[in-house]
């Protein structure tokens, strides 16, 4: 089982996503270069699940403060706003996205027009889901997820779980990837 994949990632100066539309039968990144592109992706559900919808929110940020870095404050600022909004229509019930997008916007505030920052805390973003995955390895909750299971028992989900919802193992799946691993 491939345990490496990445939902979102950055490469050199762009964001790629799994298209999650075409899974099973395909496997295949789109890449996206602005805030629009990115919300278009959300709204498509090219990604999906509360987490990774948060973080792509979060990258279409950074990506948007990259390419305004040369502008003045106020044209900085101005356009970043209207980059949150297409960003929050995106997905307007989305929690997670909110709080992405609460997370970015005060740390722009807070730094000015720095745009590689804004790269910076799009990556700190992922680090919670990702955080957990070692939380579950040094506590060991596989153990009892796995005593509730037999050899040749199967794990049915009806929505996307684990690395395709959270960009990182996730909660539900992280246990039984983990404890697969171990067991």
């Amino acid at each position: 089982m491939n345990t490496s994949v990445q939902t979102l990632r950055w490469v050199d100066d762009h964001l790629e996503m799994i298209d999650q539309r075409v899974l099973p039968s395909e496997f295949r990144y789109l890449a996206y270069r602005t805030a629009e592109e990115v919300a278009q992706g959300i709204r498509s559900m090219v990604v999906r699940g509360a987490p990774a919808i948060g973080c792509a929110a979060a990258y279409g940020v950074a990506l948007e403060a990259l390419a305004l870095k040369s502008r003045s404050s106020d044209a900085f600022h101005l356009e970043m706003a209207k980059a949150f909004e297409v960003l929050a229509a995106s997905r307007p019930t989305a929690v997670n996205l909110f709080w992405a997008l609460n997370r970015m916007k005060d740390h722009l505030t807070s730094l000015g027009n720095q745009a590689p920052t804004a790269l910076a805390q799009a990556r700190f973003l992922l680090k919670p889901t990702r955080s957990l995955t070692k939380t579950l390895q040094s506590t060991r909750p596989w153990v009892h997820g796995a005593a509730l299971l037999k050899d040749g028992d199967r794990v049915l989900t009806h929505c996307n779980a684990g690395a395709l919802a959270t960009a990182g193992h996730g909660t539900a799946l992280g246990v039984f990837l983990i404890g697969s691993r171990h067991g």
